[in-house]
């Protein structure tokens, strides 16, 4: 058995799992969610990848115990900070979220879109899960839970300062604790390197200047996204380099934290349909398997998470199939699945949501930081959104801080929502619907006007310009009561439809390529606006939103 000192521990782990890791257990969900559009798991054994088939981005994970927990950057999103549990690393559930707020508090009341929640670790240590996670403009953050699902404590700041990103503690046999951190050339004015600071012993601040062990800018540029493990009496960064589409998986290994540093590719598209496959975790299962989990950029689907067999030869790893032998692998695209010595029932994160319960499915997601007033929910049955006044500066929804979205959950999928709008009659131009965000968007509303509702589509290209909306009246409603629908297809072309019996429907606008957000996918969701002040405020209930293959 190979003993190894992992970031997930502050001693030498071994594949037996403690006492003290079985106490981590998730809070199981409320039901097994299996998919209609996407399951990675081919029920023979095998599975194919992607293995999460949306945006969960620049993931890390680890093993505790028999159980395996996920992270991904979440940006401006919240809540942030995503946290998935697996069994067998091919099912995924989503428990929780890390972050239902992110600091400065006022500076994210409205989107930031692209900045917030860089790339996170996660990590286990004396009992307690930790997550490091940078954002760009303020430092690095460390967050602690005993149990993944939460609750997570209030963030404090690690290392304060502009362009600090993508960190990664260790800790180490001899007791010293070590961060790896990597830098935004577009805060820092420099890129494509890689550095250590020391931590005080319980990792909540850095104590040193720091050592640069890597500079990329000759062989790997922009190398980011460290990852820090020791093994077999080596220190091993795993990094991925050369760009989030077009880049390859990096390790580099030393004797000594500070190197000098060997370097490898481990990992890259080769002839693969795989492209840019890198930047993820190392996990090893209890069974003595090794594992690789990464992301790929998929333009407006985001970065999706596959999920690659690992091997150690001569104290390097080789990720994926490398049937030439020359250390360097390529992708699969199905493969056997992990041994984790039993079999699990298949399972994914939610995408439908019944609107039945006291709170919102974790699928969903705001713009910017949640106010209790945006919305309710109820045993009712139906989620409430309330119309709220955007900001003076807001041009368009891009701006719009109550945007309630998810991410694409497959490359095709249909998206159906029934509502019933009540407006307030004090006010004109509140509106409800359904919309597909990104640098451009576009959707269906119901808009209250002096002589009634009216159903219109609405889209907006370049967005984040600031360019203005673009609106086509389609009719007046007699019923406030109406389904939206939206279908995607290949490529993320996206039509929107309408019926007000839902079983007829009618197709509406043109056809829309749903564009990619700041660092971030397209996404799906509702929203309720308004455009003056008042007393008091319209509303919308949504009655479900469902997620099925396209018909």
């Amino acid at each position: 058995m190979i003993k190894r000192c992992l970031v997930a521990a502050c001693t030498v782990f071994t594949f037996a799992a403690t006492a003290q890791q079985k106490l981590a257990k998730p809070i199981p969900s409320a039901t097994n969610y299996v998919s209609k559009v996407w399951v990675a798991d081919q029920g023979n054994g095998t599975y194919k990848n992607p293995v999460l088939n949306a945006d969960y981005s620049d993931p890390d994970a680890i093993r505790v115990g028999d159980d395996f927990y996920l992270v991904s950057s979440s940006f401006e999103d919240m809540p942030g900070l995503p946290i998935l549990h697996s069994k067998d690393l091919v099912n995924w559930t989503l428990i929780g979220h890390a972050l239902l707020r992110q600091p400065p508090f006022d500076h994210f009341a409205k989107p930031r879109h692209g900045d917030g929640v860089w790339a996170p670790a996660i990590r286990y240590h004396n009992g307690e899960f930790y997550i490091y996670y940078p954002d760009p403009d303020y430092g690095i953050y460390v967050i602690k839970a005993k149990n993944a699902a939460g609750p997570w404590t209030n963030p404090a700041l690690v290392y304060g300062g502009s362009g600090l990103i993508d960190p990664c503690p260790l800790w180490d046999e001899d007791g010293a604790v070590y961060l790896v951190h990597g830098w935004a050339g577009s805060r820092a004015g420099i890129k494509s390197i890689i550095s250590i600071n020391k931590l005080n012993a319980d990792g909540t601040k850095v104590t040193d200047e720091g050592v640069m062990v890597f500079d990329g800018h000759d062989t790997d540029p922009t190398v980011e996204g460290p990852k820090l493990y020791k093994r077999n009496g080596y220190y091993y960064i795993f990094a991925p380099a050369g760009g989030v589409s077009t880049g390859w998986q990096l390790v580099l290994r030393s004797e000594n934290i500070y190197g000098p540093y060997e370097r490898r590719v481990v990992m890259d598209q080769s002839k693969s349909a795989v492209n840019g496959p890198h930047q993820g975790a190392w996990v090893d299962t209890e069974t003595g398997e090794d594992w690789f989990l990464h992301f790929q950029d998929k333009g407006p689907y985001g970065r999706v998470m596959h999920l690659q067999p690992m091997k150690w030869i001569n104290n390097w790893p080789v990720i994926g199939t490398d049937p030439n032998h020359t250390g360097k692998g390529e992708p699969v695209l199905t493969y056997k699945k992990p041994n984790v010595g039993r079999v699990y029932p298949i399972q994914t994160p939610p995408e439908s949501d019944e609107f039945n319960g006291i709170s919102l499915g974790l699928q969903w997601q705001w713009m910017a930081n949640p106010k209790s007033t945006w919305y309710t929910t109820t045993n009712l049955g139906y989620l409430r959104l309330f119309s709220y006044l955007s900001p003076d500066t807001a041009k368009n929804l891009w701006q719009a801080p109550n945007v309630l979205l998810q991410k694409m959950p497959a490359d095709e999928f249909m998206a159906t929502t029934k509502f019933t709008f009540k407006p307030n009659a004090k006010l004109e131009n509140e509106r409800a619907g359904l919309v597909v965000m990104g640098f451009s968007y576009a959707g269906l509303t119901l808009q209250s006007k002096k002589d009634g509702i009216y159903l219109t589509y609405i889209d907006c290209k370049d967005a984040e310009k600031g360019k203005p909306e673009k609106a086509e009246t389609l009719m007046k409603l007699v019923t406030p009561t109406v389904y939206f629908r939206v279908k995607v297809t290949a490529g993320a072309k996206c039509r929107f439809s309408y019926s007000l019996d839902g079983q007829q429907y009618t197709d509406a606008g043109q056809e829309f390529q749903a564009e990619v957000g700041r660092w971030i996918g397209a996404k799906v969701g509702l929203f309720c606006t308004r455009t003056t002040q008042t007393n008091d405020s319209g509303y919308a209930d949504f009655d479900w939103f469902r997620v099925e293959l396209v018909k």
